[in-house]
């Protein structure tokens, strides 16, 4: 099978790329094709564990979703998770290679093309097409040389490019005339027509502008996306959390009284926020991403997230006085959850002997636990399966009338720090597999009242019975009736919901028959 290949490229970064090519992988696998996203290099903090145990970039993870397969490392061959202003853990193929400067990896830039063509032919074996998705812009005049995502892509996939723009912030006829303007003649002819995203008004009044833009550039325009914010995608990076969407001001707690109030901690480099987009649509639950001290308020739960970087970011929150009001909150009686690097904050001690994370070799943490977190050089990136412990502490806390401890937990491990609890703190979890292989392993830790718990597992919350359990748990402190099972968001259901509604919009809004002609014209 030799798959022909379709790409979207963008004006600028985060202009809707991911969602419209999460949103052809849907169209063409409803249409009875055996499709696959590809995006050659990705820079996201937002990362997924494959069945295999490799890690991938967030995006392609929802795309894959959408075109009804499982993920593979073969979508995403290249990685990179930045970890401050001065460059980025690689990860190729699933695996880390190390850190690089922008200038060692631009270095690096034919070694990395390479893994990139190698896993698109492997794609294009295996499928009949292969949605592809730029990063940025093609018109980066000062790094379009070592550029190995956006048209040397398109040209090794003879892929017809739609461009993509975001009509909501301005300007965005200039923007995209401007990049073709920026093109060499050949890339400009591998545009074969425009995507406007995020339009908002009249109609009538746009249509005077798209015919001059055309005939300006000599491309059509083949939709007009209208805004929305009510269909629910998994998004790429935490740029998004500058949105409406994910407001931080405080609450009026006279109006949500009969809500649970989830505050979770705007790190500096918070990765994998998405862990909590299915909390974010639960009945009856307000969830607010917070990086300021006095905007934290009185919530019902406070939930550190994962990080890429955890001792800079305790750092962080010990110095605007975030972690001192965690700390104030847990003794009022206010539940804390930490995920993964916000698991590791929760202890006594994080050590880094090697210089792993930051040249800081040991730091403080919160206390909410006793427990002591080594960092070594050895990457942990596992899928697992877990059940809770059924001790005192998960007694008092999250068992009994709202939870069953018997429940199965799946998720998926991704960090380079071991925790080891000490003075009888007892585990959360059990795993008892690991990336398909049987075992019989701790995880995470609960205090003896069950009010502060940590845990390495990324997508603990996507679990059904678990987050009912918990948000019962929480209701049930505040005075409030639980939520019954059937007004709890199914997971996996609720996800293939959410592609049907965005591929329904797309096909009323874009020319999928005449983006079906392009790749029909492609020659093998």
């Amino acid at each position: 099978m030799k798959a022909k290949s379709i790409m979207v490229q963008g004006t600028g970064s985060d202009v809707g790329k991911s969602i419209l090519v999460c949103a052809l992988c849907r169209i063409f696998h409803q249409d009875g094709l055996k499709v696959a996203p590809f995006k050659a290099q990705n820079m996201s903090l937002n990362s997924y564990v494959t069945l295999d145990g490799r890690e991938m970039g967030r995006a392609q993870v929802a795309q894959a979703e959408a075109a009804g397969i499982h993920p593979t490392v073969e979508m995403n061959p290249i990685l990179l998770k930045p970890t401050g202003n001065n460059g980025s853990q690689v990860i190729t193929m699933g695996k880390p290679i190390g850190h690089m400067t922008a200038n060692e990896y631009y270095q690096n830039k034919n070694t990395m093309l390479d893994i990139a063509k190698n896993a698109f032919e492997a794609l294009k074996e295996q499928y009949e097409i292969i949605v592809i998705e730029g990063a940025g812009s093609p018109s980066e005049i000062n790094i379009k040389d070592d550029d190995i995502v956006n048209m040397k892509i398109a040209e090794i996939a003879n892929a017809p490019v739609l461009l993509m723009t975001d009509i909501e912030r301005g300007g965005a006829f200039a923007w995209v005339v401007g990049t073709c303007e920026l093109l060499n003649n050949n890339e400009k002819e591998r545009i074969c027509g425009v995507i406007i995203n995020k339009f908002r008004g009249d109609m009538e009044i746009l249509k005077t502008g798209i015919s001059m833009l055309e005939n300006k550039i000599n491309k059509p325009v083949l939709g007009v996306i209208p805004y929305f914010n009510d269909i629910k995608i998994d998004n790429e990076d935490s740029v998004c959390l500058e949105s409406a969407n994910y407001k931080s001001e405080t609450i009026d707690y006279d109006s949500v009284k009969n809500c649970i109030d989830v505050v979770v901690i705007r790190l500096p480099r918070i990765s994998n926020f998405t862990d909590f987009d299915l909390l974010k649509y639960e009945k009856d639950v307000r969830v607010r991403f917070v990086d300021r001290a006095q905007a934290i308020g009185k919530p019902d739960l406070v939930i550190l997230p994962g990080t890429k970087n955890t001792i800079g970011d305790l750092q962080s929150i010990k110095e605007n006085g975030i972690a001192e009001t965690i700390i104030e909150l847990k003794k009022k009686g206010t539940m804390v959850i930490g995920i993964c690097g916000g698991y590791q904050m929760l202890g006594k001690i994080i050590t880094d002997p090697e210089n792993t994370e930051s040249k800081i070799s040991q730091i403080e943490g919160l206390g909410l636990f006793d427990a002591f977190t080594t960092f070594i050089p050895e990457k942990k990136t596992y899928q697992v399966k877990a059940k809770m412990y059924d001790n005192p502490a998960s007694r008092t806390g999250l068992s009994g009338k709202n939870f069953n401890t018997k429940c199965e937990i799946i998720g998926y491990e991704i960090h380079m720090g071991e925790t080891e609890l000490l003075n009888g703190t007892l585990p959360f979890l059990k795993i008892i597999e690991r990336s398909g292989k049987k075992v019989n392993l701790d995880d995470g830790a609960i205090s003896k009242d069950g009010n502060v718990i940590g845990t390495y597992l990324h997508g603990i919350f996507d679990n059904d019975e678990f987050r009912l359990g918990l948000i019962n748990h929480l209701r049930g402190i505040k005075g409030l009736i639980p939520l019954l099972p059937d007004e709890l968001l199914k997971a996996k259901r609720e996800k293939e919901k959410q592609y049907d509604r965005l591929a329904d919009l797309i096909r009323k809004h874009v020319k999928m028959d005449l983006i079906y002609d392009l790749i029909g014209e492609l020659k093998n």
